[in-house]
């Protein structure tokens, strides 16, 4: 188990991990390596990773969830994006979130706009 899985296993799936990664290794043999599949961008991982997320939508198959996961490690590992790089931004750049936090939603701002303060 990872530290984050055991310290704060509501925060964090080991599970999710390592099922995660028995399909790395399933599709090796299946597909060939990621290197030459993402590397020389036989493979698509991020359109890939959109065709998971509908099937996941259609089925509730959370299979769908790892595979998707891993398209977008692959991104990560050989990013077909132009100019891709990796830098840890602060919250005022964040993407944000689709909702609202649970810690939002208990700030005295939050708490008026719905019972309509």
């Amino acid at each position: 188990m990872s530290k984050i899985g055991t310290e704060q296993p509501k925060e964090y799936s080991d599970r999710f991990d390592e099922l995660r990664q028995n399909r790395v290794a399933f599709s090796f043999h299946k597909y060939g390596t990621a290197a030459d599949n993402f590397g020389m961008r036989l493979v698509n991982a991020l359109e890939s990773h959109d065709m998971c997320i509908q099937k996941y939508l259609e089925t509730g198959n959370t299979e769908y969830l790892c595979d998707a996961a891993n398209y977008l490690m692959f991104e990560f590992m050989y990013p077909q994006k132009e100019g891709a790089y990796f830098k840890a931004t602060e919250s005022k750049d964040s993407a944000g979130i689709s909702g609202i936090s649970v810690k939002e939603l208990c700030t005295d701002k939050h708490f008026e706009a719905i019972i309509g303060k």
